[in-house]
């Protein structure tokens, strides 16, 4: 089965996805995600410009080597753009084997070692009413876990969520300019101060029983991190998400030693080597990279198995901005994978569901990502090209003095 074609579909059905469609000699198509979000165009050229004509005539059936060959083999290696690019090739090439074996790709990967994949969805509000009537939404949609996120008083937008619901929204694109980031305040010691009290709001509202999560967004030093995990620790999370920038990850061991509050890192990660100390000295409790942005099913299937042997879960990102390519290939490894955690879900739009047609289901808490043999997801092109690419950005963050800050 031999690379007969590698075609990249650009489409924005309510935001942007990158789509990689690779075609066989024998006639079968495999699919796989290459969104970045707010560098699409970057992926899209990487992988019609480069990879794309390196693929060509390839053996299909030979996934390993073609990921050593389009990561080893090239000069330049790992960052965002380079893995998601390898990411979609990967996926497409997982996909197309397990529609010749007539399987769905999980039992490629060993079979199922559950029966569903628990779930979690996002609750945010500006004050503590919204938030709660949120969270309630949350359940009635089937949702047994939470993440939580609340506005701070004094600053005008929920951190981390975007302030428009248009990802485009941003300042320039009403004078015809190219879009702008909106950008948004930040007050770090207002939201160490109010957190807290949040966490204590919900759970006396909710509970001991209801699994809550909270994210960060690397807003925080070592120090404050600890500070607000230690805080925190009455409240009983789940996890507390990328409490500080990763990057540096010896600052985590300072973190691990002041709280037992659970830690995820790894949504903005795209490479295992970026986890080697976090790993290794057992300073987070779950893996949050993206199949989409940290090389494929090959690459990360070796991740979690590493961390597996220190007793760390896996919780793959999955934001909206991740299509349904790229959550069906997370939900996959979910069902596979012995040392699962949790899986984020963000539903898409009515649109994007209209391009993306998927075997996948939610409910009462938990995906399974279906029996359809490959992936389980299709690409309407007539579909797609109904939704032009809109440039996008998430916002950028200040602090009250105006330095830009972590988003």
């Amino acid at each position: 089965m031999r690379i007969a074609g590698a075609d990249v579909i650009v489409t924005s059905p309510g935001r942007n996805f990158v789509t990689l469609e690779i075609t066989t000699d024998d006639g079968l198509t495999g699919y796989g995600d290459a969104t970045l979000n707010g560098r699409e165009l970057a992926v899209a050229s990487y992988l019609s410009d480069h990879v794309g004509p390196l693929l060509i005539g390839r053996d299909a059936h030979r996934i390993e080597d073609t990921w050593q060959y389009l990561h080893r083999g090239a000069y330049w290696r790992r960052g965002p753009v380079t893995m998601a690019a390898i990411a979609a090739v990967d996926v497409a090439l997982w996909d197309l084997k397990a529609q010749v074996a007539g399987l769905p790709l999980y039992q490629l990967l060993g079979g199922a070692s559950r029966t569903g994949i628990r779930a979690y969805g996002h609750a945010s509000g500006r004050d503590l009413p919204e938030l709660l009537d949120s969270i309630r939404a949350r359940q009635e949609q089937g949702f047994r876990s939470i993440r939580v996120q609340s506005g701070v008083p004094g600053l005008e937008t929920i951190y981390g969520i975007s302030a428009a619901p248009d990802p485009a929204g941003g300042p320039g694109r009403e004078n015809g300019r190219h879009p702008q980031p909106s950008e948004e305040t930040w007050d770090t010691q207002a939201y160490l101060r109010h957190l807290p009290t949040v966490f204590e709001a919900v759970r006396n509202e909710f509970g001991p029983e209801l699994p809550l999560l909270h994210d960060v967004h690397h807003r925080l030093t070592p120090i404050q991190a600890a500070k607000l995990g230690k805080a925190l620790e009455p409240y009983d999370l789940f996890w507390l998400e990328d409490c500080t920038p990763a990057e540096n990850q010896d600052g985590l061991r300072l973190v691990r030693q002041h709280t037992t509050t659970p830690l995820a890192i790894g949504e903005v990660f795209n490479s295992v080597v970026d986890y080697q100390t976090l790993i290794r000295e057992q300073l987070i409790d779950y893996v949050r990279s993206a199949v989409t942005h940290a090389g494929g099913i090959t690459a990360m299937r070796k991740l979690f198995d590493l961390a597996a042997q220190y007793q760390i879960k896996s919780g793959i990102h999955g934001p909206a901005d991740i299509s349904p390519v790229g959550m069906a290939a997370g939900l996959h490894l979910d069902l596979a994978i012995h040392n699962f955690g949790i899986q984020e879900f963000m539903p898409h739009s009515a649109e994007t569901y209209e391009v993306f047609r998927h075997s996948y289901t939610f409910r009462d808490g938990y995906l399974h990502p279906g029996e359809t043999p490959g992936l389980g997801v299709t690409v309407d092109r007539a579909a797609a090209a109904r939704f032009e690419y809109r440039p996008a950005y998430l916002p950028v963050n200040r602090l009250r003095d105006g330095t830009v800050h972590d988003w």
